[in-house]
């Protein structure tokens, strides 16, 4: 496994309940700025393996990526369930619920 891959697990740990990150926020803090699309194939194949919150990682937008209706609905559903609140069908706002304490992603 490579540090960045290390690095992403960790941030995305430690997101806290209630709160999102982006996926490009998560790929600067793990010390790669352009690589939103790393992260993004790192929570699809290693979210199950390492208990991570995966429905805590959103898009730039504020807005759930998924195209898939399963998985929009799962991930809505439990960030719904965490207190956050839609202001569209897909998108939560940032100024709100986004997580950015860049101080404590990786100790």
């Amino acid at each position: 496994m490579t540090d960045f891959t290390k690095k992403v697990i960790t941030i995305i740990k430690k997101i806290p309940y209630g709160k999102v990150m982006t996926y490009g926020q998560i790929a600067k803090a793990a010390g790669s700025p352009g690589a939103a699309r790393q992260v993004v194939r790192i929570l699809h194949s290693m979210a199950e393996k390492y208990n991570l919150p995966w429905h805590r990682v959103i898009n730039a937008k504020g807005e759930i990526a998924f195209r898939n209706e399963e998985m929009f609905l799962t991930q809505k559903s439990m960030l719904e369930s965490e207190g956050i609140e839609f202001i569209s069908n897909k998108s939560v706002s940032l100024r709100l619920y986004l997580w950015d304490s860049e101080w404590e992603y990786i100790q």
